[in-house]
């Protein structure tokens, strides 16, 4: 097993970037980072096929290290940046890797709007409901009543459920996990990056530097507890009574659905533009 991790570090990481890398110990994003590689090669995909886009965060370092065809862009704007591309180049497999505060802040409407249009790309939200890299101010994913640099008496703001927001706008695929369920967060990122249409991958992470310390969960170990005892998988929810899934959340595949994807929608309508004059045409204009 050592060797097979070992030899995929040196196929799918760039060795002349500088590591280790800068995310503190045990930072889960490194957990999120070998489950991507990870399912990238069982799926046995070409690595001149994929494109890695990132958003503005501790996060977004995985475009650094990550050796495909990666783009870096502004605070928010990673979805907008990865539908022109995606729009422009069919062939790639695209992967959009942001941070809560970037999805759901800044980014927040861009993600509904690519779930909407069911965008043909993978979008993993590596959650861990805190702006860890500019502070540990609170984002749109914290939980009532923590701490944070900028709730230092507790926030009065419920958390956005990413997911949820997903489902409702309809993506093809939602999915849930935790760092500490890396098995189960491989087959997720697996299936998200296989289906056709917008899927989306929410990850809860561990943040003990700036979150956790802050809400009595100061190392890594204590976070991944946390999230060990209070992740419910979807299976077992059935058995459950609504008392006992208080306090919980769900990790497993929320939604799976088939629908034609925006890119064919749209090369749908660019055939019929291009043939004998089969254009539908405009709904009748409404005179007043």
């Amino acid at each position: 097993m050592a060797e097979g991790m070992t030899g995929l570090v040196h196929k799918y990481l760039r060795h002349e970037k500088k590591f280790p890398h800068i995310w503190c110990p045990g930072c889960g994003n490194g957990i999120v980072l070998g489950s991507l590689i990870r399912a990238i090669d069982r799926i046995g995909l070409d690595k001149d096929k994929v494109a890695l886009v990132s958003g503005i965060g501790c996060s977004g370092r995985m475009t650094t290290y990550a050796d495909f065809n990666t783009l870096h862009t502004p605070h928010g704007r990673a979805l907008t940046y990865a539908t022109g591309l995606k729009l422009s180049r069919e062939d790639l497999t695209v992967i959009v890797i942001m941070g809560d505060g970037d999805a759901t802040a800044i980014g927040g409407n861009h993600y509904i709007h690519a779930a909407r249009r069911n965008v043909d790309m993978t979008a993993i939200i590596v959650n861990n409901q805190v702006y860890g890299m500019t502070g540990g101010q609170y984002s749109p994913t914290t939980p009532y009543g923590a701490r944070t640099t900028t709730t230092p008496y507790g926030m009065v703001e419920h958390a956005f459920d990413i997911s949820a927001l997903a489902v409702a706008a309809a993506a093809s695929y939602v999915a849930r996990c935790t760092v500490y369920h890396a098995a189960l967060l491989d087959q997720l990122i697996e299936a998200a990056i296989r289906k056709r249409g917008f899927s989306s991958v929410e990850v809860l992470s561990n943040c003990h530097t700036q979150f956790g310390r802050r809400n009595k969960m100061a190392s890594p170990v204590k976070m991944l507890e946390w999230f060990k005892e209070n992740a419910v998988r979807m299976h077992a929810t059935s058995k459950m009574k609504p008392e006992e899934m208080e306090g919980k959340f769900i990790i497993g595949v929320l939604a799976d659905s088939e629908r034609p994807s925006y890119n064919e929608e749209y090369e749908r309508v660019r055939e019929r533009a291009m043939g004998n004059g089969n254009v539908p045409k405009p709904p009748a204009r409404c005179e007043g």
